[in-house]
């Protein structure tokens, strides 16, 4: 019998890849969000801040597997009480959700965030790195977490730190997806913050081959890294996009986009995501830039 998994946020950039990714494996692929429906997939209307609404559809649904995706992902988001509701309140209800209303307790994959680690440093980060988040987004992943840890002895859960990742399809809010619409729309400006900052960026079709190989593999109880491995600062991104593009961009650092407490640097050990789930890699940003200025 084909095994059930519910992916929440299914409508947002990361679910439509993990539900595709999901689909191809041969599961019984349930979405819930705030979109009317989703062509193509058994989906669900449901608002994370209201635990009947969690429960109804856990209750409905009854999945033998959840990957938790449903957040307010962008950092800088001015509405930080809902980022709080939906990130730690919410997540607290689907979990007490699947402990009571779902037959068989669902093994629960959950989308945390490697901004927990705030300023590490120039240096390689693995899950043993102590969390110092510096911004609301990094204290509610961080308090989900701890959150979630009350739940373990009734759900088999593992929790995932994602760090950054883009690919086609991702809101210009986002850092890459900007400076990708600015050079296929032929922008001549661009205004960024400090271009000195260093990330480690996935792509996103590897984020989703991780979440389904490690929902395969059900390690409950860990804390696992999804990382390239490899990082760049945002000015050798810039180049590496405009040689793609055969196009150059005039750049002007603006101070509203520099935040405060910024992280200077996030790369991440895959090390061990690849014990768990055996041989994993992300395509390199050159092949993730390619395909996202192609597409």
């Amino acid at each position: 019998m084909t095994k059930r998994v519910l992916v929440t946020g299914a409508s947002g950039f990361t679910g439509r890849y993990v539900v595709r990714e999901m689909q191809a494996a041969g599961w019984d692929v349930w979405g819930s969000g705030r979109a009317d429906s989703i062509p193509g997939l058994s989906y669900r209307q449901a608002e994370l801040g209201d635990a009947r609404s969690v429960a109804s559809l856990l209750e409905e649904v009854q999945p033998e597997a959840i990957i938790h995706l449903a957040a307010q992902a962008f950092v800088a988001a001015d509405d930080v009480d809902a980022m709080y509701c939906t990130n730690l309140l919410g997540t607290r209800h689907l979990l007490q959700a699947a402990a009571e209303v779902v037959q068989t307790p669902p093994f629960v994959l959950l989308a945390s965030s490697a901004n927990v680690y705030g300023n590490a440093g120039d240096t390689v980060i693995r899950e043993s790195q102590p969390a110092n988040p510096a911004n609301d987004y990094a204290v509610g992943k961080l308090a989900m977490e701890h959150m979630a840890r009350l739940w373990m002895d009734r759900l088999p859960i593992a929790i995932t730190r994602p760090f950054n990742y883009t690919g086609v399809g991702q809101s210009p809010r986002f850092l890459i997806a900007k400076l990708v619409a600015h050079l296929r729309d032929g922008a001549r400006e661009i205004e960024l913050g400090n271009l000195e900052i260093r990330r480690d960026i996935t792509d996103v079709r590897a984020v989703a081959e991780a979440y389904r190989r490690l929902l395969e593999a059900r390690p409950a109880g860990e804390t696992v890294q999804i990382c390239s491995g490899e990082s760049h600062t945002l000015r050798e991104m810039l180049a590496m996009a405009e040689e793609i593009a055969g196009h150059h961009l005039k750049v002007s650092v603006s101070p509203g986009l520099v935040r405060k407490n910024e992280i200077t640097s996030l790369r991440g050990d895959p090390s061990r995501l690849r014990e768990l789930i055996g041989d994993w890699r992300s395509p390199s940003l050159r092949e993730t830039l390619t395909w996202m200025l192609q597409a």
